[in-house]
């Protein structure tokens, strides 16, 4: 497994409860770590990396304990923080090269190593210039060079695309993408912004006030919902709203598409029966699957509830 984090607890202080009782185990892959503000997140990340220990609770990255052997851990993962992390005065050669020789590489190697993945986030031509320098994107493909440079099995990326703008969030994505096949490392990908997530990953870990709400594939997160289908027509989609509705359906309009929930017993072909009484033509009818983001809320919602 990639990771195994049972009864992890941390306090920060006794009013300051970060993490309660996660338990994890997950395998090699694409992770998503989501959550609201104040979730844990960064506290869960620190944690994986061996730069703060648990209150209690064990836990294991890629077969080394983070409290016990974090060094060796931190040999074989990259960390790409959400703050800026270059050393003023050095250009991207350098800060990579330096990030490798932290790492334990020989300084030749390190050399090499960050000119190869410099000129893989796209910095190839600006690799001599200071990092200080750098727009907002090019920072961004520098902290993502640093992190691979010593060729880790496990990338942490904290926020990847925080303040880049529309295009520049869709070249870093289409990066991070590439990493699992080109570099065959595993990801943990922490972002609030969902979009990215469902992007790039195939897992995720929901975290709320501490606690694991859910840890598995984005595809059962979102999960379909039963006897509920999205139509689309080709006219007279209000019209159809309504002859469902008095059919014993709910049916509501969303971007064009009718989501359709059936009365017990019912199947589709009470949907095609109606529109085809009222000469409406049915283009598109599929089991409705929720949205990551959706599912977020939903997820959320239900853990407010529950309190």
């Amino acid at each position: 497994m990639l990771l195994e984090v049972h009864g992890v607890n941390k306090f920060y202080s006794k009013q300051v409860h970060a993490l309660r009782d996660v338990s994890l185990s997950l395998p090699e892959g694409s992770i998503g770590l989501l959550g609201p503000n104040g979730a844990g997140k960064s506290t869960l990340l620190k944690i994986l990396l061996g730069l703060l220990p648990p209150t209690d609770g064990s836990v294991q990255v890629l077969g080394f304990d983070a409290t016990t052997r974090a060094l060796d851990l931190r040999q074989r993962v990259g960390y790409m923080p959400e703050q800026e992390c270059y050393v003023a005065g050095l250009d991207a050669v350098e800060t990579c090269t330096y990030a490798g020789e932290l790492c334990g590489m020989p300084t030749k190697d390190a050399r090499e190593r960050a000119h190869a993945v410099l000129a893989f986030v796209g910095l190839e031509d600006k690799r001599y210039m200071k990092v200080q320098t750098y727009s907002t994107g090019q920072k961004q493909r520098v902290k993502l060079a640093q992190a691979l440079v010593h060729d880790p099995e496990l990338l942490l990326l904290d926020e990847p695309t925080n303040g880049l703008d529309p295009a520049g969030r869709d070249e870093m994505l289409t990066l991070i993408r590439q990493l699992p096949e080109r570099r065959s490392c595993s990801i943990m990908l922490s972002s609030h912004l969902l979009p990215d997530v469902e992007a790039v990953c195939d897992s995720a870990i929901l975290l709320n006030e501490g606690q694991v709400m859910y840890s598995g594939l984005i595809a059962q997160m979102r999960g379909e919902q039963r006897d509920t289908y999205e139509v689309r027509v080709k006219q007279g989609a209000q019209e159809l709203v309504q002859v469902l509705e008095q059919a014993g359906c709910e049916a509501s309009l969303h971007d064009g598409a009718l989501w359709v929930h059936l009365p017990p017993g019912a199947q589709t072909d009470l949907i095609f029966a109606r529109a085809i009484e009222h000469e409406i033509q049915v283009r598109h009818l599929t089991p409705l699957k929720q949205s990551l983001e959706s599912a977020f809320l939903r997820l959320l919602e239900q853990a407010q509830e529950a309190q």
